[in-house]
């Protein structure tokens, strides 16, 4: 049975119980076993994503509860067109309902008997309210969709008596319901992974990433297992929040060649890919642009490296094959291998520590007696940020190390310098008016077309700027549907399309991402901010946010109802794993990290200065005295 019906409604259903093989199987919603040992299951070890759930039919004389209760517990099996999910519904509700959204409960689905009625019996069956506190949709395309916090789902399945087939039986099943799967967070979390798959920003050849979410193991509508799943809704296309701004290289109407559904990597760990008619005309160079994209989203399933990607026509010859190291012309972040970690000393000067001293270090820092992290080793930039005379107070290094762009210690002013010996200081015509010495300009964004970002929090003419190229004229940036609320902080994606945006309003600091479009007016291209969605739904005060990967943030807040500040990984999308939280650590105003997750984080903390957390490890103070942690971006 589902781990959270289980807790919900223990009542109802029966124990759980494995095979010595790994099935899972549950009195009420699976088959007895024929053969192997039998134990009990608890509800942390049936979150296992390998453990499976297969359902059985009704037992004849089943009373309406029975029916309701077994029909939600085969949602999370994984029986092949959900057969048996379907003999719990009347013929035509089993031929009409359809299992391709997902509805996420946070505690899992609670049925109750109607009680405007008898016992929700009625005068043509009986009727069930279906509730729950809703956490997300993933919709049709596969995109999750965060819910609103508290939000609370409710709907109603209804049965009547049908006839067996000899026109006896009379027994209970569902004839109006829900479409699509309803499930708690555990079982979405066992059942479902996020994929980036990848599409080109509109006029670049640098890809984006698309989150979405798949099944782990072989879908029961497609019987594709995860690679299949997940190629074909590349092929699919991109989904709908994000179409407008990027393109798929495939033609349309490409799908995989009939009866494709084992993908696997061979045993050099290359992918080949057997396309329909569609694709078969498609030219070399656009060719390996649709290889760029599937190799880039497979990557994202395994941590072994695709050595290449061979796609195949319709008849089996070779369209084309393309390698890991000829995918990188393609690669969302072109950052170099090693990428600086900069902050601003106390003297309002920027320096640089060393990319591979986060890793070492004896002492057990912050939380521990050694507050010190012993291998960080600090220098001042080259340039005029380094050994200047103007003070900053934050700073943004671009992404290919040669520029950074800093606000001066009052706020009001935005520079921008080379990071190189003999390099001119320039101050940009980026003001702000700002009386308040903690307002004024917020740190800068430089995205990966070379441009700087940044936010003007004067209450009284708050914008969101744009620098092309860090030089010129600085361009005002429409934000639509901020409402009353205001810009505190930006942070640009390395492919230029997606802008994560700290939003003031009545009182609360939360997270949105922002569709950056452009678009032709006036013989000039316009810059725009549209749809804004929540990226952190959980989180009502956020206070700070840095991108960590190509479809994942940082992020610095405090949880709905909380009290303490959290550190937590979050989907672009909004959706979180229990995995995601990571250690504490006091009073963080502000954290960078990287794409790359070998990488420490950086944080400052008003207690403990620039502090980094390497990967399996604790937080480490790296220098006391100093703030405006950065990597390139």
């Amino acid at each position: 049975m589902g781990a959270d019906r289980g807790r919900a409604r223990g009542k109802l259903l029966g124990p759980v119980v494995a095979l010595g093989c790994g099935s899972l199987l549950v009195s009420g919603c699976a088959s007895m076993p024929s053969s192997g040992d039998v134990h009990s299951v608890s509800a942390s070890q049936r979150a296992d994503s390998q453990v499976q759930v297969y359902a059985v039919p009704p037992r004849p004389g089943a009373e309406p509860n029975e029916i309701v209760a077994g029909f939600l517990e085969a949602m999370t099996s994984d029986d092949p067109q959900f057969a048996m999910a379907r003999q719990y519904l009347t013929t035509t509700a089993a031929k009409d309902w359809r299992a391709d959204q997902v509805t996420v409960l946070a505690d899992g689905p609670d049925p109750q008997a109607n009680r405007s009625s008898d016992r929700g019996a009625d005068s043509s069956g009986f009727t069930f309210t279906v509730s729950g506190k809703r956490v997300a949709l993933v919709d049709k395309q596969r995109a999750y969709q965060p819910a609103k916090p508290q939000e609370t789902y409710t709907q109603t399945i209804h049965l009547v008596r049908q006839s067996g087939q000899d026109g006896t039986g009379r027994e209970w099943r569902i004839d109006a319901l829900p479409q699509g799967l309803l499930l708690g967070q555990s079982d979405f979390q066992r059942i479902y992974r996020s994929v980036n798959k990848y599409y080109f920003a509109a006029g670049q050849d640098r890809l984006v990433a698309d989150p979405v979410y798949v099944r782990q193991r072989t879908d029961p509508e497609t019987q594709m297992n995860l690679i299949t799943q997940t190629v074909q809704s590349v092929l699919d296309g991109p989904t709908s929040w994000l179409e407008p701004v990027v393109t798929s290289k495939f033609p349309s109407g490409t799908s995989l060649k009939s009866d494709t559904k084992s993908l696997a990597l061979d045993d050099r760990n290359a992918l080949k890919v057997p396309l329909n008619e569609r694709a078969s005309n498609a030219g070399e160079a656009v060719c390996k642009r649709m290889a760029a994209q599937l190799l880039f989203t497979v990557r994202d399933l395994t941590t072994t490296r695709v050595s290449s990607v061979e796609l195949d026509r319709a008849n089996g010859s070779q369209l084309c094959v393309l390698s890991g190291d000829q995918a990188e012309t393609y690669a969302p972040d072109r950052m170099s291998t090693s990428p600086g970690q900069y902050f601003v000393d106390a003297g309002g000067h920027v320096e640089r520590m060393r990319a591979d001293s986060g890793s070492g270090g004896s002492g057990s820092g912050v939380d521990g007696s050694d507050d010190t992290d012993s291998t960080a080793v600090t220098e001042p930039v080259q340039g005029p940020f380094g050994k200047g005379e103007q003070q900053v107070r934050t700073v943004a290094v671009s992404r290919d190390e040669k520029r950074a762009a800093g606000v001066s210690a009052d706020g009001k002013s935005l520079f921008v310098a080379p990071l190189a010996a003999g390099g001119e200081l320039v101050r940009t015509s980026v003001t702000s008016a700002d009386k308040d010495t903690n307002g004024g300009l917020s740190s800068p964004s430089w995205d990966g077309r070379g441009d700087v970002w940044v936010a003007d929090r004067d209450p009284a003419r708050p914008r969101l700027l744009r620098l092309v190229q860090g030089s010129g004229s600085p361009e005002t940036v429409d934000v639509a549907g901020l409402g009353g609320g205001r810009v505190q902080q930006v942070r640009m994606s390395a492919d230029g399309v997606r802008a994560a945006l700290l939003v003031s309003d009545g009182g609360r600091t939360t997270l949105r991402i922002g569709r950056v479009e452009r678009t032709a007016q006036g013989g000039k291209n316009v810059i725009s901010v549209v749809e804004l969605r929540p990226a952190a739904p959980q989180m009502e005060d956020v206070t700070a946010v840095s991108w960590a990967g190509r479809s994942r943030l940082v992020v610095v807040g405090k949880e709905v109802g909380g009290v303490s500040q959290q550190l937590r990984y979050v989907q672009t999308d909004g959706s979180t794993s229990a995995a995601g939280t990571l250690p504490s650590v006091n009073k963080v105003t502000d954290v960078a990290a990287t794409d790359d997750d070998r990488m420490p984080l950086v944080a400052h903390s008003q207690e403990d200065g620039i502090v980094r957390l390497p990967p399996g490890a604790n937080w480490k103070t790296a220098v006391k005295k100093g703030s405006a942690p950065a990597y390139p971006g």
